[in-house]
């Protein structure tokens, strides 16, 4: 069965206008089998057609499907081109000369007869040349400086404006130095802090980059080279052009070699060109006229030698190699902005907007009524609105929550490069992942054989159907398919001298399965590939799809036997009988469908499925001293009798079915993207939790109506063929990723590229696995690539975001659990910190508006912005979630569905509808940055502008309108009121009333004016007719300030367990269980208290020890009521959350996945 059947198809038809177009209600899909699969073809013919829609897709609706993808088209048109001219321009040509001439060219020796006795290189001359040309290393990235670094971090928008505020308060120095000589400290802590912040997120970023760069080895540690005639080990960066290099099974190659000897050479090049099957590489004497990448005679530097040995000339080093030429392809997609880097940078933009905007009112304010032209004070007076506003801690905080969750994603074997990627993980709305290695073992077991029409079980399993047998050495027809699976095979062995039983194989997966199953059932295997050797043999390769091996075995019309085994279509059309009950008998369309349908059962249970078959050599064309030769066609390659199918497991990674069952739970979508077999795609995906539902060809077995009559909207799963990818449309992109289930089978690495632009044009946050060079394109356009560490190339690690340190898959779990709950972290230390500015502030305005004595003055702002609620900020990154599984029971905080999407693309259209075109070519003219700029400035006078702005929308952003309430017209207000109602407590308890305190104030506007609460100020005569001093004056002041600071501190101490409070009350273990948090409050009640109580300080900051502590009460008992305010606003929001969790999905498979069938065979 091939893919042709396992996937949905099309029908589309084109009127003759251009205007409508009929459309299927199934996916569609161009080009109605174009692949080579003639298992298919010759089975089934064309592939069915899908239904009619009974709608048509008009021209808007047409527009509006590709409005999202028509810039997706000019970059692949371009990269095509772009890519075709590198690969094409790869500087390797030594592969096609002589061996006579490659010696020449490198000015080296070596021995092809018997390499041992290459003299190679001298050690003198390894020295000049390394000396030349440079060590054997790819170059990093090229990486920006540290003072460069640094200046980025300062060059924040809210450092910028503490910078500019301290320049400020500096320039006032120079205008008036004795009025404002206060000023002095307030103007160093200012731009002290700017640098402060831009130094602890320097610093956080250089100590990531030094982690990092332990795991990241960009080449193999050593080598065996052979030098002055001796053959040493020595560290493969002092490799050089010319020496004479001995790679094993088991070695990654360590730069490119010129193969001039080997023995069963097979290299595994899967992580630079995408072959799923190792290669045989070859000495060619003469040379070979083919591309590098095509070329025998060549090993790639990175490339992993899966069996045999072989030796080698290098011709190419460090970023010569073809790996450091095409690396370069990497930096053709670039990497985007983290989601939570987008949303910091609009907060930032926001806030400092706001900011300005108040200082700039507050000025003006202040200038006509209590600053009455003393423009030195007004700027003080602003600039202390300003650091209000501006949340000063929130970088440092920010990159601190971010390194401490990365600490511990470490920890569980989650290595994070870029910060942001901690978060961006827990944002993933598509999870793009590999099959082979990833989500299963690459581990390969027998299980099944199908001989004579009869179905075999290599051992007992309750999986099977009523009709297997049970497999016996001395059933017709299993002989031979032990024999081919036994001397058809390149595996070798780490030792001979053990029992086979206890013997490390060396080969790739498929091959070990093979042996580990034919050495049971031979006696002496040793022996027996002794006594039956090779004679000729044609290795596997990617598109032969076969191999066949000649061998002597004597039979009753000659000594030599072939024997071939490969993929089932491939070797089926080499066959004209086939082995039943020991004799040959010829194919019928009866077999062919026996043989469907056990090729079917086979594949459909996820196992891969390889063909025998033999050929029984006559000794009047075939003698023993007939010359073999592939390249004339010399070997017999038809009029084979088939032997039968060999099925082998693959199994799934253990967690790996909980894991993608708990991405599925929380509304991840979780797609396999594969090169394998659409069939044994789909069945390893049903025994993963990929697949629940039924795709097309399920539902019409399972209720027996035709394919082509199953409409589109009644299955939930799809499996798509590569070779369909590239002629979709953008409505049929749309249709595919409608679905919740989704497999892309036989795609190639562009194709997994493609897929990844594609979602993210419908606006998902996309994560990618991948473990090879050719992913690493996909892994660095995607918002976070995930590369494997084990099994991963460096250049795949050099590209993603995060990396795997033990492959398992399970680890993203935990990863997505941490990115998530660091995103509530995050806001719930954001929705904290700006819950102060609403105190802060509006007591300032009642400073010029009504007008009071100011109750706060700057720098104690930037105390309490940087003093204790940078300790109680920090200490939110040890929050545990509130309920074990509520955040990973949420749908992804952006959720991707049909409005979403429908709202994405029209936009896009309206924004594609705007471009100018060139008349002739009808290419985009791009706008100059003025004209950009100046559409930036018109926007918000532009109806589509609000339109889009009060768009409803289910997106949870990190600072989104509830936070903002919250901070400020909730929290913000209690505190407010808590501070405010302190302050003229204070007051009036030191004989100022409110209308005292006006009066008082007011008095700078006298003829001439007085100034009230300074110690050399008059004495000032009370409502009451009590008479308050200069210096009595100034301890009220200075008391009422102390407390409104104090009551900030006091009421932000409820604060932190209020801002927890979502899906329950804010107490109980759950709120109050991180001892952070205390720890936090007690290091900024040590610091509040030592700043107020402490008169050396009162010079700097103000305050007065002889302030009481049972003014605290009343601060407190505000505290109180934000928490009740709390516990009310979960009732109200309840119902909202309950809405948003995911609904549970039938059929999902929350238990581990069976052992595998090697494991179970031996009970």
């Amino acid at each position: 069965m091939d893919a042709a059947h396992a996937i949905p198809e099309k029908s589309t038809q084109f009127s003759q206008d251009d205007g409508d177009i009929t459309v299927t209600r199934a996916v569609a899909f161009p080009g109605q089998l174009e692949h080579d699969d003639s298992h298919w073809k010759a089975t089934h013919g064309a592939r069915p057609r899908g239904v009619e829609m009974k709608r048509e897709l008009t021209k808007e609706d047409k527009e509006l499907a590709e409005a999202g993808y028509e810039h997706l088209a000019r970059q692949k048109t371009a990269g095509q081109q772009e890519g075709d001219s590198k690969l094409d321009g790869v500087d390797i040509h030594e592969h096609k000369l002589a061996f006579t001439e490659l010696e020449g060219e490198l000015d080296t020796s070596f021995d092809p007869k018997d390499p041992g006795l290459s003299t190679g290189l001298s050690t003198d001359e390894a020295k000049a040349r390394l000396s030349r040309y440079g060590p054997n290393i790819l170059t990093p990235p090229k990486k920006k400086s540290a003072l460069r670094k640094y200046w980025d971090c300062l060059m924040t928008m809210f450092n910028i404006l503490l910078i500019i505020a301290g320049i400020l308060e500096y320039i006032l120095l120079g205008v008036d130095y004795k009025d404002n000589f206060p000023n002095t400290y307030l103007g160093g802590i200012l731009i002290g802090v700017a640098f402060l912040n831009a130094f602890i997120e320097f610093y956080q970023l250089q100590k990531s980059e030094a982690i990092l760069a332990s795991f990241l080895a960009m080449i193999p540690p050593s080598s065996r080279v052979v030098r002055d005639g001796t053959i040493m080990t020595i560290p493969a960066a002092e490799l050089v052009k010319g020496d004479i290099v001995l790679v094993r099974s088991g070695d990654k190659t360590p730069a490119d070699l010129i193969v001039f000897a080997a023995s069963d050479l097979k290299v595994d090049n899967s992580s630079l060109t995408g072959e799923s099957e190792p290669q045989e590489r070859f000495a060619r004497p003469d040379g070979v006229e083919a591309r590098p990448v095509e070329a025998e005679n060549l090993l790639f530097n990175s490339t992993l030698i899966v069996n045999g040995e072989g030796w080698g000339v290098v011709v190419r080093t460090g970023d010569h190699t073809l790996i450091g030429q095409i690396a370069a392809l990497t930096g053709n997609e670039t990497g985007k902005q983290s989601p939570l880097a987008v949303e910091i940078g609009r907060f930032v933009m926001m806030v400092s907007g706001i900011a300005i905007l108040f200082a700039i009112i507050f000025f003006v304010v202040g200038i006509t009524t209590v600053y009455k032209g003393k423009g030195e004070q007004t700027v003080t007076f602003a600039v202390s609105i300003l650091v209000a506003f501006v949340p000063e801690g929130l970088p440092s905080v920010v990159t601190l929550l971010l390194s401490i969750a990365a600490k511990r994603m470490a920890a569980q074997n989650v290595l994070v490069k870029d910060l942001q990627g901690v978060e961006t993980l827990g944002s993933l709305t598509l999870l793009a992942t590999d099959k082979t290695g990833t989500l299963t073992r690459n581990q390969m077991t027998v299980t099944n054989l199908w001989s004579g029409l009869r179905m075999f079980s290599a051992f007992q399993s309750n999986n099977d159907s009523d009709d297997t047998e049970a497999f016996s050495i001395g059933t017709p027809g299993m002989r031979e398919m032990v024999d081919i699976a036994a001397l058809n095979s390149h595996v070798k062995f780490d030792r001979t001298d053990l029992p086979f039983e206890q013997r490390k194989i060396l080969g790739d997966a498929t091959e070990t399965g093979l042996i580990r199953f034919a050495g049971k059932h031979i006696q002496d295997y040793d022996g027996y590939q002794k006594q039956h050797p090779k004679v000729f043999e044609i290795p596997f390769n990617s598109s032969n799809k076969w191999a066949l091996v000649i061998v002597e075995k004597t039979h009753q019309q000659g000594v030599l036997t072939a024997y071939i085994k490969g993929a089932p279509e491939r070797v089926l059309a080499k066959c004209s009988t086939y082995l039943h009950d020991g004799k040959e008998v010829p194919i019928t369309d009866d077999f062919k469908a026996e043989y469907d349908q056990a090729y079917d059962y086979m594949a459909s249970r996820g196992h891969r499925v390889i063909a025998c078959a033999q050929k029984l050599l006559p000794s009047d064309v075939y003698n023993s001293s007939y010359e073999f030769n592939k390249t004339d066609n010399k070997y017999p390659s038809t009029e084979y009798c088939f032997c039968g199918l060999v099925s082998l497991e693959d199994p799934p990674k253990h967690g790996v079915r909980e894991a993608i069952g708990t991405l599925r739970l929380a509304g991840i979508k979780v797609m396999m993207v594969t090169g394998d077999h659409p069939k044994t795609a789909e069945a390893i995906a049903r025994k993963i939790n990929l697949i629940l539902g039924e795709t097309k060809e399920t539902l019409s077995k399972k209720t027996g109506r035709p394919v082509e009559e199953i409409y589109d909207d009644e299955v939930d799963a799809i499996v798509i063929h590569g070779d369909d990818i590239d002629g979709l449309q953008g409505w049929q992109w749309d249709q595919i990723f409608a679905k919740n289930e989704i497999v892309f089978a036989r795609t190639s690495p562009q194709h997994k590229l493609e897929i990844v632009k594609r979602a993210q044009a419908l606006g998902h946050i996309v994560g990618v696995t991948g473990d090879g060079v050719n992913d690493s394109p996909a892994l660095k356009k995607a918002d976070l690539g995930i590369a494997m560490n084990i099994s991963g190339s460096d250049v795949s690690k050099e590209a993603a975001n995060m990396i795997l340190l033990d492959d398992n898959f399970a680890s993203t779990v935990k990863g997505v659990a941490e990115g998530r709950q660091i995103f509530v972290n995050l806001k719930r230390s954001i929705q904290y910190t700006i819950s102060h500015s609403t105190p802060e502030v509006i007591p300032q305005l009642l400073y010029v508006v009504v007008p009071i004595p100011l109750p706060l003055s700057a720098i104690l702002i930037l105390v309490i912005d940087l003093g204790f609620e940078l300790f109680v900020a920090l200490s939110f990154a040890w929050d545990k979630p509130e309920t074990k599984d509520g955040l990973m029971r949420m749908a992804p905080r952006k959720p991707v569905n049909e409005r979403s999407i429908t709202s994405l693309k029209k936009r896009a259209l309206r924004r594609t509808k705007t471009l100018r075109r060139d008349p002739e070519t009808d290419e985009i003219i791009r706008p100059s940055r003025f004209s950009q700029y100046m559409m930036r400035v018109k926007a918000p006078f532009t109806r589509e502008f609000w339109e889009d702005a009060l768009e409803p929308s289910e997106n949870e952003t990190l600072v989104d309108g509830k936070l903002l309430s919250y901070a400020y017209l909730e929290a913000g207000v209690i505190e407010m009121l808590g501070a405010l109602v302190a302050y003229f407590v204070v007051f009036f308890k030191n004989g100022f009333t409110p209308g005292d305190l006006r009066r008082a104030q007011t008095a700078l506007n006298n003829h001439p004016p007085i100034t009230y609460f300074t110690k050399s100020s008059p004495d000032f005569v009370n409502s009451r007719g009590r008479v308050l001093t200069g210096s009595e004056q100034v301890e009220a002041l200075a008391k009422a300030q102390s407390i409104v600071y104090l009551s900030i501190f006091i009421i932000q101490c409820f604060n932190v367990f209020a801002v927890k409070a979502k899906f329950r009350f804010p107490f109980g273990k759950s709120i109050v269980g991180n001892y952070y948090n205390f720890a936090g409050i007690l290091g900024g009640a040590c610091l509040g208290i030592f700043i107020i109580y402490t008169p050396p300080l009162h010079v700097v900051f103000g305050g007065s020890f002889h302030l009481s502590p049972l003014y605290w009460l009343i601060p407190a008992a505000f505290g109180v009521l934000l928490l009740v305010w709390a516990s009310i606003r979960v009732l109200l929001m309840r119902k909202s959350i309950e809405q948003s969790r995911v609904k549970d999905i039938k059929g999902l498979m929350m238990f581990p996945t069976m052992r595998t069938m090697s494991m179970r065979s031996k009970h």
